[in-house]
């Protein structure tokens, strides 16, 4: 346990002194994020935080990466998507651009042979499901998915930092039960670099991630989550979808919104779950408290599962899933229609309905 707490200290240490300088070069190059109707903060913010991230990362794990080849294949494609999001924090690049940069990343780490090949399925003792043909498509629509994932909370200061340390936080209790190995080092590594960038980027931020970080992130929790499906205790695909089910819930919640609403399920709007805290009268920080709150409820949620009877892992998935539409239904994420507790209880409408929103 020291060697990954040692490991962690220096992806602390590296991200602690890195920040403040990606910092001056953020503002020296321009890549600055303007305030607009869809942000909540004031004035021009310094971006590229994910250099920094990713360069405490690089320090903690970098030097393994020749006796661990998928920390070495993590690394290149975790270069490839930090470049892509370093391009559009500083030019703004086209969605597709930054599509082909994460297609990119992914085909590394799937050409080295870290691929979703098949799942345990719940509740089935010995039971798997092969992928076949489909491994390497399935591999890339996960990595893609959980990228931009990560991507879309980023949207409060902290949050996306806060909720991605506490998934690393997860995947490292789990790796270490499974004695996996390079997935345990990749979450210290990750988690010590990320809360060294939250001194700097929790409320009230001094810079943001920009998407040199939010895609790093969602493209590295994505690679250990694939690392932990060549595991037998964790092969179940419900355990990543529990570490992730905050971002993850999030994305759907907004996809199926946008369909409802007659949207591109890639237009922006301000209903993702941080900003329908923020309406019900929360904070700036109790708003990504609350979602740290979350992500820490799913995260146990996954490790009790990962290690529980069948019976126990029901209850859990029962839980988690009451949770989920319950936050559904009182904050309004997938439409203003959508209220199965309030019609099961018999409540009255929404008062924000009621008044003719």
């Amino acid at each position: 346990m020291l060697y990954y707490l040692a490991l962690a200290a220096i992806a602390f240490g590296v991200t602690f002194v890195a920040t403040p300088l990606v910092r001056r070069l953020a503002f020296a190059v321009g890549a600055v994020d303007v305030p607009d109707a869809r942000k909540v903060h004031r004035g021009v913010m310094p971006r590229l935080g994910g250099l920094a991230i990713f360069l405490g990362f690089l320090a903690g794990v970098g030097w393994l990466s020749a006796g661990f080849a998928e920390i070495g294949a993590a690394l290149l494609g975790g270069v490839i998507v930090v470049l892509t999001g370093a391009l559009d924090d500083r030019f703004g690049l086209s969605p597709l651009v930054k599509l082909i940069g994460q297609m990119l990343a992914a085909a590394v780490v799937i050409a080295a042979g870290i691929r979703m090949e098949f799942i345990h399925l719940p509740f089935a003792a010995e039971k798997t499901l092969e992928f076949g043909l489909l491994a390497v498509p399935i591999t890339l629509f996960w990595i893609v998915g959980v990228t931009n994932a990560i991507n879309l909370i980023d949207g409060l200061d902290g949050l996306a930092a806060g909720v991605t340390a506490i998934a690393a936080a997860t995947m490292f209790v789990l790796s270490l039960q499974l004695g996996n190995v390079p997935a345990a080092l990749m979450a210290a590594a990750l988690v010590g670099s990320l809360a060294a960038f939250l001194i700097f980027n929790f409320h009230p931020a001094k810079i943001f991630m920009g998407d040199s970080g939010s895609l790093f992130l969602g493209y590295m929790m994505a690679v250990m989550a694939l690392l932990g499906f060549k595991q037998v205790a964790l092969t179940s695909f419900i355990v990543p979808l529990l570490v992730l089910a905050v971002p993850l819930s999030d994305t759907l919640f907004a996809i199926v919104r946008r369909m409802l609403n007659g949207q591109s399920i890639a237009a922006p709007d301000k209903r993702h779950l941080h900003h329908a805290l923020l309406a019900v009268g929360l904070s700036h920080r109790q708003a990504v408290l609350a979602i740290y709150g979350l992500s820490a409820f799913f995260g146990l949620s996954a490790i009790l599962f990962s290690r529980a009877t069948v019976w126990i892992e029901a209850a859990v998935l029962v839980a988690a899933g009451f949770v989920l539409v319950v936050l559904a239904d009182v904050l309004e994420l997938v439409h203003r229609s959508f209220h199965p507790i309030r019609r099961m209880l018999r409540l009255p409408p929404h008062p924000e309905r009621s008044r003719g929103r």
